[in-house]
């Protein structure tokens, strides 16, 4: 019985549906994807939400954007008390500006969460689109925007705070939607964006550059992006971080081993790669990228040796996130939890729809037989005879359908989803009211120091900072407010909390003024 989901089965004819496909690439959406993706933004904006009136935001990094934003949107200089420089000197993302039009409806916090699960959805059109320009069929287009909604890394930077480089996540993909359907001013309009949001996207931009230059052969689109990634990275890296900030990129300290400066870390990479060899061919690495890679392993990998696998160019524009992430000193970098790999998403996704498209011209060239060596390539590396001819034979052909790749993605993102984080947030709940308490007793812009749980709540004000930046022995009094949670504080700051609790019920300058649950507000008593 012919299956019409089946990649390997499609008995439509190939040439005419490859011609209908690159015009529906340029046309609205199906009715089923655009609520998925709706559906997907409104779960993005519920679990941050919740996660931020759990108390279980942070000011790294949900506080610093928060506050900067806002300070823009009030026509003060956004200077991070957090992190003691102007914003500009963290990454030089100029998309700040923008977004405090937001805050100037109205300040909130929530403007932020609903920009990132907007964004965050959205990548599933232009991997749609560019599945269908592909020429991949309904099903299979759909599926894989599908599976883009479901990769786990796509939730759970949703979940960790904001970040601006998720918008450039879909900007991304448009931009190469745009160098393939030959629109110059989205595809610069694209370029721009994904530049605003973080400095060091610009390499990324610069790969693409390279990669649609010579292996796309989009000369002119990836003169564009070379040389605007290029220009950028120098400007943002040795101009407008070290002015705001008055030092190097701040990420250098995670490569000390290569380097005291960026440049002098470029260098040491091409003179001396002898110093980075041990940590790409470490086990850490092996593991990142298994995970990175396992939601779409069935789409990504060949399983054979005969079949092309040129689709694999797809992944250049993504080695250097890759390499920047593998090359850290710091392991979380590598971790499926955090915003660094983000970069990569676009290029994972663009390599599974190239196999597909690979696999399709063959089609079109009645390649049949090619296929059939493969498969049957596979069933002797397998080496189960007893099971050839009819269960790995109906596995091999399932797991290219369409439903069995979403329940695939799914199983992968029970695996590894960060939604397991809201059964610890459950164990925090016995100081949720207290701590509500005493926020509310916290005058509006009134300086504070409180953990990095708390500092989120009160990002709209000049003066916010964290315990971790005093010690037992700085001077208090520039802050009006002192907020600790004795009972869950966080890890870092634990034992200094518990010191500056007891110093403060003996200073005479200050009062507690709330305490419950081991949740305690103390005020400074006016001169």
């Amino acid at each position: 019985m012919q299956n019409r989901e089946n990649f390997a089965d499609d008995r439509e004819d190939i040439s005419v549906s490859i011609a209908e496909n690159i015009e529906e690439g340029r046309s609205q959406l199906p009715s089923s994807l655009v609520w998925a993706i709706a559906t997907a933004a409104a779960i993005f904006l519920l679990c941050s939400s919740l996660r931020h009136a759990l108390f279980q935001s942070t000011a790294f990094d949900l506080g610093i954007f928060d506050q900067a934003i806002y300070l823009i949107s009030q026509n003060q200089t956004p200077f991070s008390s957090l992190m003691g420089i102007h914003i500009l000197g963290d990454h030089a993302a100029v998309i700040y500006y923008p977004l405090a039009l937001l805050y100037k409806i109205y300040p909130d916090v929530h403007w932020l969460l609903l920009v990132q699960a907007v964004a965050l959805s959205l990548g599933a059109w232009p991997t749609w689109s560019l599945a269908r320009l592909a020429g991949l069929n309904q099903e299979q287009s759909r599926a894989i925007a599908l599976i883009y909604l479901l990769y786990p890394v796509v939730f759970n930077i949703n979940l960790f705070d904001f970040h601006p480089e998720v918008i450039a996540l879909p900007a991304l993909f448009a931009a190469i939607l745009a160098a393939r359907l030959n629109k110059i001013v989205w595809f610069c309009t694209a370029i721009v964006l994904v530049l605003s949001c973080k400095a060091v996207l610009s390499i990324t931009v610069a790969a693409m550059g390279f990669w649609l230059f010579f292996c796309e052969k989009k000369q002119r689109y990836g003169a564009i992006a070379l040389l605007l990634g290029a220009a950028w990275f120098l400007i943002a890296s040795q101009k407008i971080i070290p002015f705001f900030s008055g030092s190097e990129v701040a990420g250098v300290g995670r490569y000390s081993y290569l380097g005291k400066s960026v440049l002098e870390i470029i260098i040491n990479l091409i003179l001396k790669p002898q110093l980075v060899l041990g940590k790409i061919l470490s086990f850490d690495t092996f593991k990142y990228l298994f995970l990175l890679t396992l939601p779409v392993i069935w789409l990504l990998l060949p399983f054979s040796g005969k079949l092309r696998i040129q689709y694999l160019t797809a992944l250049i524009p993504a080695l250097p996130t890759l390499l920047i992430n593998i090359l850290s000193d710091l392991p979380f970098q590598r971790s499926l939890a955090y915003q660094y790999s983000v970069p990569v998403i676009p290029f994972l996704f663009l390599a599974v729809i190239a196999k597909e498209e690979t696999r399709k011209r063959e089609e079109i060239k009645g390649n049949k037989e090619e296929y059939q060596a493969n498969k049957q390539q596979f069933l002797t590396w397998v080496n189960l005879p007893q099971i050839k001819n009819f269960r790995i034979s109906k596995l091999w052909r399932g797991i290219q359908l369409p439903r069995i790749m979403i329940i695939w993605s799914l199983l992968i993102f029970l695996g590894v989803g960060e939604y397991k984080d809201f059964y610890l947030y459950l164990n925090r709940l016995d100081t949720w009211q207290a701590t509500r308490e005493a926020v509310a007793q916290v005058q509006p812009q009134s300086s504070i120091l409180t953990d990095n749980r708390l500092a989120p709540h009160f990002a709209h004000r000049p003066i916010v900072k964290l315990l971790s930046q005093i010690s037992p022995q700085t001077n208090l009094a520039e802050f009006q407010y002192i907020l600790l949670n004795l009972r869950h504080p966080w890890p870092d700051t634990e034992k200094l909390g518990d010191t500056l609790a007891k110093q403060l019920k003996k200073s005479p300058d200050f009062k507690l003024t709330y305490q419950k649950n081991e949740v305690m507000l103390f005020k400074r008593i006016a001169d």
